[in-house]
């Protein structure tokens, strides 16, 4: 049980929402009500709760059997490079609006937008001979399932269906929102000045992002079976009808670009520069 006394109004609280095992064509909205009711908690005004993924494509039946796969040449060619199963190799070809290259592992790709490994196809937590792709639509299924927690409730909430990716040059894992409801996802803190006056330019707060981040914590990434997050407290504010996830094409990208000028090689040919 999760004890409900009260803390300082400050201090942001997450809760792990340990589940069955979720399956294929399950109602995720029946199972996050299972897991309210089984950890002793139930949604109030203002929470955020964060979905996985990989459990939300499970229950909508985005889950491939890779028996039914045929890989191509291509799919061969790319598997080899990267050790990887060449079915998977050919359900990402598939799934992925571009491909960069990868490593031993894995491929660099986008997504709907988003940069990420092997265009979000996991065979982590999937059956044995299984893969899961993403959910069809992050954010309307986002939608869908505030709508249902709202009126089951009679509160606001937010929702995030939230991925774990790697940051560039650092070793682990951290979150990304790959859909969210309910609030505003990225805050736009330019005009605002900092601590000195000075006006802020260019910087926007990945809320959603953050807040998936913080729930990675206590849901994990192996068999810990807490596909489910709620986050207390955030001070976010709720804004029903907001729903979505910002994002900037390329060429506004500090990574992207920043290598469609080049690399600069040395600490000389910088300085050169300056």
């Amino acid at each position: 049980m999760i004890p409900e006394t009260k803390t300082q109004e400050s201090c942001l609280r997450i809760f792990g929402l340990r589940s069955r095992l979720i399956r294929k064509d399950d109602d995720i909205c029946k199972a996050l009500e299972d897991a309210f009711s089984e950890n002793g908690i139930s949604p109030q005004e203002g929470d955020i709760i964060v979905i996985a993924e990989s459990a939300l494509a499970t229950a909508e039946g985005n889950i491939i059997p890779l028996a039914d796969i045929v890989p191509s040449d291509s799919a061969i060619n790319l598997a080899a490079d990267c050790r990887l199963d060449p079915r998977e190799a050919e359900l990402i070809i598939r799934e992925a609006d571009y491909i960069f290259g990868g490593v031993s592992g894995a491929i660099l790709t986008i997504k709907n937008g988003l940069l990420c490994p092997n265009a979000g196809i996991d065979n982590s937590n999937a059956p044995e001979g299984y893969v899961t792709l993403y959910p069809a639509d992050p954010t309307k299924s986002a939608v869908r399932i505030r709508k249902a927690v709202s009126e089951k409730y009679g509160c606001n909430v937010g929702i995030i269906v939230a991925d774990s990716r790697t940051q560039p040059l650092r070793l682990g894992c951290t979150g990304v929102a790959l859909g969210a409801a309910g609030f505003l996802a990225v805050e736009d803190k330019r005009g605002e000045e900092d601590l000195y006056g000075r006006k802020m330019t260019i910087t926007r707060i990945a809320v959603a992002d953050n807040l998936a981040t913080a729930a990675e914590i206590v849901m994990g990434e192996t068999n810990a079976s807490i596909p489910f997050a709620l986050i207390r407290d955030s001070g976010i504010r709720m804004i029903p009808e907001e729903s979505g996830i910002e994002l900037i094409p390329t060429d506004q990208c500090l990574y992207f670009g920043s290598f469609r000028k080049g690399f600069r090689t040395s600490r000389e040919r910088v300085k050169s520069i300056i």
